[in-house]
């Protein structure tokens, strides 16, 4: 299996990621922890050949769980995809998780990705890119292109998935679980 998560920040991508990587006992790579670079800075718009070669060279696996919205390495790795899921809580869902994940990262002032230095400060929360603004001012945007892309949950011909809450997120765990272990039984 090789599954790529979306959808607008906050959402939920990394959580269910996370949580179908160690469900299925598959690599989980987060496109953030790609991009995001020491001293914040974003290899996708500083060296965009680069991120598209990371990210080219992490779904050059045979499986694997990918989280993120780049769409500038989107060839890159949905073109090897298997299956998408789309991540689509209401608003005001996005907005609840999104707010409690910068409060408490800033709080504890852990590093968002190992060896890049990079924490949550609150004095940022204000700025235009800040996940919080970035949120909010993308979730209209994001949401209308995800539905038209999975319209009749596929796309190109493989499965796509709307998930609009934990419930159903769980439901859609449970579900890859059981495909993965039927298809390894012997015929």
């Amino acid at each position: 299996m090789r599954i790529v998560v979306v959808g607008a920040s906050g959402s939920g991508k990394t959580t269910m990621a996370k949580a179908l990587s160690r469900a299925l006992g598959l690599p989980h790579v987060e496109l953030d922890a790609i991009n995001w670079q020491p001293g914040w800075r974003d290899i996708s718009i500083q060296e965009p050949e680069e991120f598209f070669r990371r990210v080219a060279e992490a779904a050059a696996g045979e499986a694997w769980v990918m989280d993120g919205n780049y769409t500038k390495a989107r060839e890159a790795h949905w073109s090897r995809a298997t299956a998408f899921i789309w991540m689509d809580p209401p608003r005001s869902v996005v907005k609840r998780q999104v707010i409690w994940r910068s409060f408490s990262r800033a709080v504890t002032k852990r590093e968002l990705w190992p060896g890049s230095g990079n924490k949550e400060l609150f004095r940022r929360w204000l700025d235009r890119e800040h996940p919080i603004r970035w949120a909010w001012d993308t979730w209209a945007l994001v949401r209308p292109r995800y539905a038209a892309m999975f319209a009749g949950d596929v796309f190109e011909g493989r499965p796509a998935h709307r998930v609009g809450n934990a419930r159903e997120a769980r439901r859609l765990v449970a579900r890859l679980v059981a495909e993965q272990r039927a298809q390894a039984l012997p015929i």
